[in-house]
């Protein structure tokens, strides 16, 4: 992790009490705190970013968005085997 950054936040005591029971029940402590805060910001931003995709194609084919997800997928893979086979020449001989 980058070095991090300090935030000051406001919460409902309805939040702060129910994280803080959820911690305490998890067998975590309050210097948990910062790292279940960061956790759950990313999974939010990540499911923010999904939801505007989904919008965004809703209404593409199915098909057609089908096969542009075949091709990145294949063009992935493709890139994985050419990056495994340069890695294996690379080698002592």
């Amino acid at each position: 992790m980058s070095e991090p950054v300090r935030w000051t936040i406001a919460v409902s005591a309805e939040t702060d009490h129910a994280l803080r029971a959820f911690l305490d029940d998890s067998g975590l402590g309050c210097e948990d705190l910062a790292a279940f805060v960061e956790d759950a910001v990313r999974w939010r931003v990540m499911d923010r970013r999904v939801q505007k995709i989904k919008d965004r194609n809703a209404d593409t084919d199915p098909e057609a968005l089908q096969a542009v997800i075949d091709e990145a997928v294949r063009s992935v893979r493709n890139e994985s085997v050419v990056e495994r086979q340069s890695a294996t020449s690379d080698g002592p001989h």
